[in-house]
């Protein structure tokens, strides 16, 4: 007896010191995905910040997308210096393509890019960025969106769309080229999912009464997710980036067609309000968004940053399996 109670003891102790030893990776804007045996993570960073790993607990910091930013950026974003937001990344015809936001903070004053690369693997003698420019801009006084926060999405037919924007008139979808590098031939965005009952209703002043032309309509971070017979639209609401006072949380609303009507359980319109939640903060995370949803290995995977409020407010990676109940989807078990 008195055996087992040491060898309990000295269990629990061992457990202790492991999750002492695991500190949780600092990330924003995170989306992932798998390339042979490794997983690599692209988020918010100078020149875009990567992680690598071969089991979501271990995480290696790898060298930035870009080393050199693209000359463009700082001619479209005036005393712009590096820091890139919010990447996506997808496998889309035989290359990897990432897409990054170049914005100034508070304004629409943005750039959505993009680059290719033949393998994520920077060991290949085949690795290597190749920036190919802009994709889609917004202006001050010019567009009621905001360039940033893109996510792509490819329909049945192949055909590519893109998903963005944050704040003004919320969340916006167009169709692309084929190649991926522009708005397809007469195309442009379209309002999809907003947080204004009427979408003629002005925009809500902001929670802080910031004067920045944003306004209130507290919506970003669109990421689209083909799932059975639906695409799965995820967008986070509230706000973001204010540490342990930070109040995001993620919403879902479901469509059979890319384009919408996007709706939520109660068939609520995304566009006007609607919205089911995912997820939000608890006592352990003041505000957890932006995310990405990635399918691995038959596991379905909701990538997250979230506001560690043990440690200041600070913005780490949160990684938890999903699974589906009736058609939509829940938050199963916490991975990372």
């Amino acid at each position: 007896m008195k055996r087992t109670a040491l060898l309990f003891a000295f269990l629990t102790v061992l457990s202790m010191l492991t999750m002492a030893q695991v500190k949780r990776v600092s990330v924003h804007d995170p989306v992932m995905i798998k390339h042979s045996d490794t997983y690599y993570l692209f988020c918010t960073g100078r020149g875009i910040s990567v992680l690598s790993s071969k089991d979501l607990q271990t995480w290696k910091r790898e060298r930035p997308v870009f080393e050199q930013i693209p000359a463009w950026t700082s001619e479209a974003v005036k005393g712009f210096r590096g820091h890139m937001w919010a990447p996506d990344i997808a496998y889309y015809n035989g290359a990897y393509y990432l897409f990054y936001s170049v914005s100034a903070f508070g304004k629409n004053t943005s750039c959505i890019g993009v680059a290719t690369n033949k393998t994520l693997n920077p060991d290949d003698p085949d690795f290597g960025w190749v920036d190919k420019g802009l994709v889609i801009q917004s202006f001050p006084d010019v567009t009621n969106w905001n360039a940033i926060d893109p996510n792509l999405i490819v329909d049945n037919k192949g055909t590519p769309w893109l998903s963005f924007g944050s704040f003004w008139d919320g969340l916006q979808l167009i169709k692309l080229k084929k190649d991926l590098t522009g708005p397809a031939d007469g195309a442009t965005p379209v309002t999809f999912c907003s947080r204004k009952p009427d979408p003629n209703m002005p925009n809500p002043p902001s929670i802080d009464n910031n004067p920045v032309d944003a306004g209130g309509n507290a919506v970003e971070a669109p990421f689209i997710f083909k799932k059975g017979a639906y695409y799965y639209l995820f967008a986070s609401i509230d706000y973001c980036c204010k540490g342990v006072n930070s109040s995001y949380k993620m919403i879902v609303g479901r469509s059979k067609n890319v384009e919408g009507p996007y709706v939520d359980k109660e068939g609520r319109s995304l566009r006007a309000g609607g919205g089911s939640l995912l997820m939000a903060g608890d006592d352990d995370w003041h505000g957890v968004g932006h995310n990405a949803v990635i399918s691995i290995d038959k596991k379905d995977y909701l990538v997250f940053h979230a506001y560690d409020a043990n440690d200041n407010g600070a913005s780490k990676l949160r990684i938890f399996t999903l699974k589906w109940k009736k058609g939509w989807p829940v938050p199963d078990k916490a991975v990372y």
